[in-house]
């Protein structure tokens, strides 16, 4: 192989590197947003008055929880505290990233209700 022919390998190869680094820091901007709600469990009961919803939200411009700006940490975890009327919830998580991609995570819970005092009709 002559001097040239060296010379262009190496750069074909230095070449191809350099796409595949810039592919892989760009894949999560290929990807788009992604969300993970790790709390409720989808289906789940709960006879609480107040209900933590949380997960994870990655590549993202803003989130919104039933449509209400949500917020995240450094890391994407979000957390936010709701007090849902007694039976069927449902909640949607949005977010939507810089280019105008969107995703979304819809669950629903059912939140019972235990009456402490009996009720006597007249």
């Amino acid at each position: 192989m002559t001097r040239r022919g060296i010379t262009l390998l190496l750069v074909a190869l230095l070449g191809v590197s350099l796409l595949t680094y810039g592919l892989f820091e760009a894949r999560k901007l290929i990807a788009g947003p992604a969300i993970t709600l790790e709390y409720p469990e989808n289906g789940s009961a709960t006879s609480s008055i107040a209900v933590l919803i949380a997960g994870e939200a990655q590549n993202i411009a803003f989130l919104t929880i039933n449509d209400a700006p949500a917020y995240t940490d450094e890391g994407g975890h979000f957390e936010e505290l709701i007090s849902p009327a007694p039976g069927v919830t449902v909640i949607t998580v949005a977010a939507v990233d810089r280019f105008g991609r969107q995703a979304k995570k819809i669950i629903s819970f059912n939140v019972l209700s235990y009456c402490t005092e009996s009720y006597h009709g007249t």
